[in-house]
């Protein structure tokens, strides 16, 4: 008799199995009990029938605690009333591990109770759907960055100063001096293009920031890709491919975890179609100015609901360019023409989930970069290293940093970005 996992059922129909699983929910109508079961590939139903098991095994299936683990043996069958398209008839089941009085029940429970126990939470069938479609992202990210000649190179997550250049930073001792989780990988990129042409870092990253949103993270994951002798517009390609890439991936590989939480899938491949529309940031203002947002003028960065007017007013991200520079990090390069903006861009997803991709073309000048480092009160000794890129060989380069958690929750249509880190830290919630 073949062990099997859930999802390769498709491939075992009319076949004698053996699972290994536990009870997520049940129900019983006259001499038939349903079990709801899962394995952490997939969930489906194990259907018990008492004259065909015996009353011993009946009573048993009938009386099982949700969460209860269990090994059954039965025969695969299509169902096609349900989502996952296939069930089991049991033939016979063992208890391993028996569940009494598990907290989290059919029944609805407050947002404070469920991550308290996230430990457990993450065991419902739409946390499982979440991290499934994460785990898609992370895997199509490494594929698409392999397969555009990228090298993964990993930053240090400890760093002696700050790469957006802001306080709201976690600082710990590092022996006899100060150190900071990192916010980012970005400047350390910028080194490893100059050595390997394109990188990606792919990592933890922390930000201090006292924010309740429902888009932020204090601990977060990012993916920070590094292009030498690239300017802007070929790095605005290469992220709205990316983009694509990944929506692509989930619509193919994640069918069912997208059916689960109901996500609009002709919405999303729609969100495959390239180019991208872009809309400069002069351009942005001036669009909310004409539709009555008259808090908000040229030279302030935009809020949740300036982005979210932007984005609905396109079918697709939009990419927001050249941002002024005074609300920009001191590494971005001037604008040609013009003084006061940058050479930057915003990727802003529809339908109100915001930023999810920022980028710019980098400075290469050194006495130009040395000059904005001591006008944003940085440290010249801090940062030689990063001057020292200037210095010996500097070419055009251009990055960009995608928000894992962000994209998450945009591709997968949830309302919180907690739900789609599987142990999120949030303010005030550092447990579990």
């Amino acid at each position: 008799m073949k062990e099997i996992s859930i999802i390769d059922a498709k491939d075992h129909v009319g076949e004698i199995v053996k699972i290994g699983a536990w009870v997520a929910n049940k129900r019983s109508s006259g001499k038939i009990a349903f079990l709801e079961l899962r394995d952490g590939t997939a969930y489906f139903q194990g259907v018990v029938v008492k004259n065909e098991v015996g009353e011993e095994t009946f009573n048993l299936a009938k009386n099982l605690n949700q969460e209860t683990s269990i090994i059954l043996t039965g025969e695969i069958r299509e169902d096609t009333r349900s989502h996952f398209g296939y069930e089991i008839g049991i033939k016979s089941l063992e208890v391993v591990g028996e569940s009494h009085d598990y907290p989290i029940t059919p029944k609805e429970h407050g947002t404070d109770f469920l991550m308290d126990h996230r430990h457990l939470w993450l065991r419902s069938s739409r946390q499982h759907a979440i991290m499934l479609i994460r785990n898609e992202i992370i895997r199509a990210t490494y594929e698409f960055f392999n397969r555009n000649g990228f090298v993964k190179i990993d930053p240090p997550i400890l760093t002696g100063s700050a790469p957006e250049g802001t306080t709201d930073l976690f600082e710990t001792d590092y022996f006899d001096q100060k150190a900071y989780l990192s916010q980012s990988g970005q400047l350390y990129m910028e080194a490893a293009a100059m050595a390997f042409g394109k990188v990606f870092s792919f990592g933890p990253t922390f930000r201090a920031e006292k924010s309740k949103t429902r888009r932020h993270l204090i601990e977060f994951w990012m993916i920070e890709p590094e292009m030498a002798f690239c300017h802007q517009e070929e790095s605005l390609e290469v992220q709205e491919q990316y983009i694509a890439y990944l929506v692509q991936s989930v619509l193919d590989h994640c069918d069912y975890s997208l059916t689960v939480l109901g996500r609009d899938k002709e919405l999303l491949k729609r969100y495959t179609q390239l180019p991208f529309p872009r809309i400069s940031y002069d351009d942005a203002i001036e669009l909310l100015e004409k539709n009555g947002f008259d808090d908000i003028k040229w030279g302030d960065d935009f809020g949740s609901p300036h982005e979210t007017f932007i984005a609905n007013s396109f079918e697709k991200p939009v990419f927001i360019l050249n941002y002024p520079k005074g609300i920009k990090p001191f590494y971005m390069k001037p604008h040609p023409t013009r003084e006061d903006i940058v050479i930057c861009a915003d990727l802003i997803a529809p339908e109100g989930y915001g930023e999810i991709i920022g980028g710019s073309e980098r400075e290469t000048d050194y006495d130009a970069l040395l000059e904005q480092i001591k006008a944003f009160g940085l440290s010249e000794e801090d940062y030689q290293w990063y001057l020292d890129l200037r210095r010996f060989g500097s070419v055009p380069h251009s990055g960009f940093g995608l928000g894992l958690e962000r994209a998450i929750t945009w591709i997968s249509g949830i309302e919180h970005i907690r739900e789609a880190s599987p142990f999120p830290r949030l303010l005030n919630r550092i447990y579990p």
